[in-house]
Parts: structure tokens; sequence; C-alpha cells
């Protein structure tokens, strides 16, 4: 299976932890959506964002997805990467779409301990518990409707890691099932 691999999630899910493990355990390169923007326009998403507002971002990051989608590839997307219906389609059927999902508790947890993750602008200008729960209220729908698979984050991102192999496991033995039929 060389079809790309999506991660999805909100901030402090662990997408770019676990897909760097993940592209490392299954020989696949890796990339992050928002890193490569940032790379590609030499600004910080807080940059961009100020620059050309958040729907001028969330079009920088359309491109971004459409020019890191390649096979043999782990893609770590941005948070709010599934608001655009667009995307959502295009991840699904050009690959698999993994939802990492997490409470609301062990993403403010995960966020607090890695404050260079603040480097991203506040969607809702309230705390940070208040802006988590009501940005994963508002996409959790959204994750589950890209996904192919939704995998617990919780655990420790080796964990993780084996979740999806096991995943990616049985997928590869579906299809040469079906191939077969």
């Amino acid at each position: 299976m060389t079809q790309p691999l999506y991660l999805v999630g909100p901030r402090g899910c662990g997408k770019t932890t676990t897909g760097m493990a993940l592209a490392k355990a299954i020989d696949f390169q890796f990339v992050d959506t928002d890193r490569w923007l940032q790379s590609h326009l030499q600004m910080t998403v807080a940059e961009i964002v100020e620059r050309e507002g958040w729907e001028g971002f969330r079009a920088q990051e359309t491109t971004a997805l459409q020019a890191v989608t390649a096979p043999s590839t782990v893609v770590a997307t941005g948070g709010g990467i599934i608001l655009t219906e667009y995307n959502r389609h295009y991840m699904r059927s050009h690959g698999m779409v993994i939802y990492l999902n997490a409470p609301v508790s062990v993403l403010v947890n995960r966020l607090e301990e890695a404050p260079e993750e603040g480097l991203r602008p506040t969607l809702t200008g309230k705390p940070l518990t208040e802006e988590v729960q009501e940005v994963l209220e508002q996409r959790d729908a959204l994750y589950r409707e890209a996904a192919h698979y939704i995998v617990d984050a919780t655990n420790e991102p080796s964990q993780v890691v084996a979740d999806i192999l096991v995943i990616l496991s049985q997928a590869r033995s579906r299809l040469q099932g079906g191939a077969y039929c």
C-alpha cells in the first residue's frame, strides 16, 4: 500500500509526533502541511493569518495539501484543514484518512506542555480549555466525516503508531482478499 496517509485531528492530538514515528515505521516520507506552508511562504501561521485572514490561510492550506500529496507519504494536516469540504473529499479520494481522536483534557495538557504550539493564533480569543472545547465541538463531526479510521490518540505515540499499523495491516488484507474474489 503506497497511498498517502493523512492524519487529521485538533491541535495537540499528536499528528506531527505520531506522523513522524509512523513514517519511520513504514518507510514513508513525512510532511506536515503547516510546516510546508510556513517554509514555502517564509512566514509563520500567525503571520499568514495576519496578512491574509483565516480565509486566505485556509486557501493556502488547500494549496499545501495538494502540493504534499504523494505516494508513500504520511501527511500531518493542520487542525482546521477539514473545514473546507474540498479538502475532506480530496484526502478521502487520494489516500487513507486517520482521525487521531483525544478528549479536551488531553489536548489541553499537551498544548500547555508544548508552548511552541502556541505560535498559532487563537481561534476564539477564549482561554485555552474553552477554545479547545468549542473548536472540537465544531469540528469533531467533520473529522469523522473525513476519516476512514478513528484512532484513540490518548495513548503514547508508540501505541498510537502500533494501532495504526494494525489498521494498515487489516486494510492490506482486505484489499488482497478482494483481489482474489
